[in-house]
């Protein structure tokens, strides 16, 4: 059934790979780089046979995506470009993604680029989930040691304030929404009544129940607005209520860790001092079930674009809803918190845009099933403070730029980078 949902498109790897063969003008590089806090990250460094230390590098990375081959590096790297696809410690599994850490693994990319390579200028290319951990990223970057993050959204010490962070010299915004838990708080479903029942639904909240409004593939549905209005609101008191569950948890442990190295401790019977030393070191892992549930994949009223029925994983969310896939499903409390929550992550493009001051350009894909014109891509660009900023909307192009039947694989690569690449040339020259 999971590959009967799972759209096809996604299936195949969500086109975030090279879609012409590069070996014979490019070069990679296995980047080995550690973080400010010891951990060991690797990436994939792209030269230019033509150009084999070049100036300006444009990097990608994503908090759990492998961009090591991302689509867009052909084209740049033809132009003479360097590309860095800068894989961070959650590659491929965001159950512990800790914001506040991975953007450690940027620095320390950035670092490797300007220290060990003789780079001068660093652009960031931030698709997708790219988008709010870059702008994360250049937020504490651009912010003086005292101004980072202490602490993560859980209560954790960050190592931020201790970090050298430079700051992006420029920022490519591509399909990218305005923060996993901004996502989270749009398509997390508030007709669930209790997280350890989830098929139990309230029908009054459930958007795939005909009497509100669903209809079932390929129809579009049409919802009222007061009923739309509400659902947003009960979608926004379930994540409270999942922040609050993760908040408990967490203090549980800090309880227990403070007990551990009370003086007292020793004094306590050894049953005791088992139990706190467990309740120390157990560590919880939270499943958040059905996060598949947006009015706007089934209603097209609802930030009107060009995108077709369903959502990026599936063409069937009103059943992809209950897969394990899907976004945010199983997470510790400390990366739900930092990561996947609305109300509490620090990747909030819409927050952080105020520090990117940079040149910045906004690509908008028209028919991304996920981002939406308003919602994302123009929110972001009225939050950004760059005096330098571009508005591109492409309004056939899919959230990766795919090609459509018939095309050339890399069709709609090279019609973003048709545009992209003379605004870069622009502001980075080589």
């Amino acid at each position: 059934m999971s590959l009967r949902l799972l759209s096809k498109t996604y299936w195949r790897g969500t086109w975030i790979r090279f879609r012409e063969p590069v070996e014979e003008f490019a070069t990679p590089t296995q980047a080995t780089v550690y973080a400010h806090d010891g951990t060991q990250v690797r990436g994939l460094y792209w030269t230019p046979r033509s150009n084999p230390r070049p100036r300006v590098v444009v990097m990608a990375a994503h908090p759990r995506v492998d961009f090591s081959q991302h689509y867009a590096f052909p084209a740049l790297l033809r132009a003479g470009y360097g590309c860095m696809g800068a894989n961070v410690r959650t590659l491929g599994n965001d159950t512990t993604c800790i914001h506040e850490q991975i953007i450690l693994d940027v620095a320390a990319y950035v670092r490797w680029l300007k220290e060990e390579r003789g780079v001068e200028q660093v652009v960031w290319l931030g698709n997708s989930g790219g988008g709010s951990l870059g702008g994360l990223y250049q937020a504490q970057a651009k912010a003086s040691a005292e101004q980072r993050i202490a602490r993560t959204p859980g209560g954790r010490p960050t190592a931020l304030r201790d970090a050298v962070m430079p700051a992006f010299d420029a920022m490519m915004i591509t399909a990218a929404h305005t923060g996993q838990g901004l996502i989270m708080n749009e398509v997390i479903d508030p007709s669930v009544v209790d997280e350890s029942a989830p098929l139990l639904t309230n029908p009054d909240l459930d958007m795939y129940d005909p009497a509100n409004g669903f209809r079932p593939a390929p129809q579009w549905s049409e919802y009222d607005p007061a009923f739309v209005q509400r659902f947003r609101a009960a979608q926004i008191e379930r994540v409270a209520r999942i922040d609050a569950r993760a908040r408990a948890l967490i203090a549980e442990q800090m309880d227990a860790e403070a007990t551990r190295t009370d003086p007292a401790f020793a004094a306590l019977p050894a049953p005791r001092q088992r139990a706190v030393l467990q309740r120390a070191a157990f560590q919880p892992v939270m499943t958040v079930y059905r996060t598949m549930a947006n009015p706007n994949y089934v209603d097209r009223h609802l930030d009107p674009s060009n995108r077709g029925y369903g959502c990026l994983l599936s063409d069937r969310p009103d059943l992809m809803n209950f897969q394990l896939t899907g976004f945010g499903r199983i997470q510790t409390p400390d990366a739900w918190l930092s990561t996947w929550s609305g109300l509490s992550s620090n990747a909030n493009l819409l927050r952080n845009g105020h520090a990117i001051t940079e040149p910045v350009v906004v690509v908008n894909a028209g028919r991304d099933m996920d981002v939406y014109p308003q919602t994302h891509s123009r929110a972001i660009f009225d939050a950004l403070a760059s005096t330098d900023k571009t508005y591109i909307d492409f309004p056939n192009a899919l959230h990766y730029f795919e090609p459509d039947a018939g095309e050339a694989d890399n069709a709609g690569a090279q019609e973003q980078m048709a545009q992209l690449l003379p605004w870069l040339q622009e502001r980075a020259p080589l």
